[in-house]
């Protein structure tokens, strides 16, 4: 994806309408403390906020992109908010920030723990954002326990979350109980997956492996995946919206919260059963912060906060088909959203200190036997 691109169960329906198919060169101080910028006595609340996000957050069917803007710029009449969708996600901006480019943006919107490596394994330890003054959010502090994305420099809060999981046809084949399953005769041709450097359901998948089969084995799994016909195409889209609902295949790795999609749209339910293989599921939580070279750093804050907020919460978790950052009791899903969003009994994730300085060799491994199969 970022799909519309967790842990912990949501309940309970603010906003209708589900989603088809989260300075280095100068002026940023700290309040003394090592806790971000301090709160000004009088915020600069006027100008252009530039925040950067992957497309489906501001194109296709009903995305939350532009209810956030209009309902941003209501709340703060003397602002403009625009969007921003980079080629390359994170990675342009890393470029740019090597090249003293102009970033052209003060807020990235879904940024998964896997980018701030990349940003930390590419530029300065702690580079790219600045560290956050938590207390100029009121509502970080409604954060659900267990969504830390590990940043040891404080510069990323998570404002929305996903488990991967397996997708499949119960017409077709049986729930695999574990990943090593996928491997036997009874799922041969069936699983459809993405490109680990491309996408980021293909790169959560590929990690769930790693933390499954170790660093020493998960390239031995991927073989015996391969010779059972796994078939791996370059995005989510192409695997699930292309192959997986033509019918080409029975499996796909996608989304634990399928079946809200699924439901909306009145598709077959026994197409888009949820599987959680060895009781688990892949946690992948979108984070947002703000850049090291912003130019709107009081606005970029009050947007923080703003994400935060119950309405947006609700907004952003419903058309983007994810669980809410916030605790249960500040956001109000709905009945349904509650009933077809599945949580795995055990979220696994690698987390920061283990993805330094292993993540894109990992990925490069895999991708010179695997990628485009």
């Amino acid at each position: 994806m970022k799909r519309r691109a967790y842990i912990g169960a949501v309940g309970g329906s603010v906003v209708a309408g589900l989603a088809g198919c989260l300075t280095r060169d100068g002026d940023e101080s700290t309040d003394g403390d090592g806790n971000g910028d301090p709160e000004p006595e009088d915020p600069d609340l006027e100008g252009e906020l530039r925040i950067a996000t992957y497309e489906s957050m501001v194109d296709g069917e009903n995305p939350a992109g532009p209810w956030l803007k209009e309902a941003f710029e209501e709340a703060y009449p003397d602002a403009e908010l625009t969007w921003t969708v980079p080629t390359n996600g994170i990675n342009d901006y890393i470029d740019r920030e090597r090249q003293n480019a102009a970033l052209e943006a003060d807020v990235y919107l879904g940024a998964n723990i896997d980018d701030l490596v990349r940003v930390d394994d590419t530029l300065d330890d702690g580079g790219l954002f600045r560290e956050l003054n938590v207390d100029r959010i009121d509502n970080a502090g409604r954060i659900r326990d267990g969504l830390d994305m590990g940043d040891p420099h404080g510069r990323i809060l998570a404002y929305d979350t996903g488990y991967i999981c397996l997708v499949y046809d119960e017409r077709v084949v049986d729930e695999p109980e574990t990943l090593d399953e996928l491997t036997e005769p009874a799922y041969e041709d069936a699983l459809l997956a993405q490109n680990a450097q491309r996408s980021d359901p293909g790169q959560a998948f590929l990690l769930w492996t790693i933390d499954a089969y170790g660093e020493d084995g998960y390239l031995d799994y991927w073989r015996e995946l391969d010779d059972n016909g796994v078939r791996v195409l370059e995005s989510w889209d192409d695997s699930y919206s292309g192959a997986y609902m033509n019918g080409e295949r029975p499996m796909v790795v996608s989304y634990s919260t399928d079946q809200v999609f699924a439901n909306e749209f009145g598709y077959d339910m026994r197409r888009h059963q949820v599987a959680f293989p060895n009781d688990q599921g892949y946690a992948n939580p979108e984070g947002m912060g703000i850049f090291d070279r912003a130019s709107e750093v009081d606005l970029a804050y009050e947007f923080l906060d703003f994400a935060l907020s119950s309405d947006a919460q609700a907004v952003i978790a419903q058309r983007n088909v994810q669980f809410p950052a916030v605790a249960s009791e500040h956001v109000d899903l709905g009945e349904e959203f509650d009933r077809y969003a599945h949580v795995p009994p055990e979220a696994v994730t690698i987390g920061y200190d283990d993805l330094r300085g292993n993540l894109d060799g990992w990925v490069d491994d895999w991708a010179r036997e695997f990628a485009g199969q």
